[in-house]
């Protein structure tokens, strides 16, 4: 196996594709590609965004990225396999509207207009 297809492979892997499709779309065994995918998980772990060989603590959750601009770029580009579990559908104190929060249960306006014209009355 070329390095080119250990690229491609990896790359298709944290796209999300099936061991299956991976086989199918460069024209390698199946068995192949679940090997290759099972001997990297084993012994080493790659950002999943820029594929750099991650450094891990000996405690605490094994990393996923090798910086904070490889995580923000890879939420980006996977924004449906991002696990966002705190939404919190709230009502606006300044229009009255509805709308979502992440993360903040807490919050009172809308956004930043709403928070003038409620603190200042100028529209």
């Amino acid at each position: 196996m070329t390095q080119q297809e250990r690229n491609d492979i990896l790359d298709l892997r944290s796209e999300g594709l099936t061991y299956g499709r991976i086989a199918k779309k460069l024209g390698i065994s199946l068995n192949t590609v679940k090997s290759f995918c099972r001997r990297e998980t084993e012994k080493k772990k790659h950002c999943r965004n820029c594929r750099k060989l991650l450094a891990q603590n000996s405690a605490g959750r094994p990393r996923a990225f090798c910086s904070d601009e490889c995580r923000i770029t890879w939420w980006k580009k996977h924004p449906e396999q991002v696990n966002r579990r705190a939404f919190y559908t709230l009502t606006c104190a300044g229009c009255g509207k509805e709308f979502d929060s992440y993360g903040h249960r807490e919050r009172k306006y809308c956004g930043h207009p709403c928070y003038i014209i409620a603190r200042f009355g100028v529209p």
